[in-house]
């Protein structure tokens, strides 16, 4: 099962450590707590939208933009559990792509479809 706050944690600490922030800096300017900070970023707690916001404030970060990526990996996750079911997925699958132009799914033709997302280091397994 994909959990929506796992990857909302997941950008979200991206998002600090490509910034090279800790914890208890970020948890000070959104004026939340350093423990409940880090268990939003490990997917434990659900962040509330007002939450949300005081984060994205203090990482300088538009909501859209973390929202966007959090539906680009939900997406990638998505369709590797979809082919999952019928054929195995090698891992590790990274999620952050660049750009990856998807022709055909296990083998059945679909239209060109081009996913982007930030280009942080990427793991290409071939099959």
């Amino acid at each position: 099962m994909i959990l929506l706050r796992r990857l909302l944690g997941d950008v979200l600490r991206r998002q600090r450590q490509r910034q090279g922030r800790t914890l208890r800096e970020v948890s000070s300017s959104a004026r939340v707590s350093l423990g409940y900070l880090s268990e939003v970023e490990r997917g434990q707690k659900e962040a509330s939208s007002e939450l949300l916001s005081a984060i994205c404030d203090a990482l300088d970060v538009r909501m859209s933009e973390l929202m966007r990526e959090v539906s680009d990996e939900l997406s990638l996750a998505e369709l590797a559990a979809s082919t999952a079911a019928s054929e195995p997925v090698p891992t590790p699958v990274r999620t952050m792509l660049n750009s990856v132009s998807v022709t055909s799914v296990t083998g059945v033709p679909t239209e060109r479809v081009t996913i982007k997302a930030p280009a942080e280091a990427v793991d290409v397994v071939a099959a």
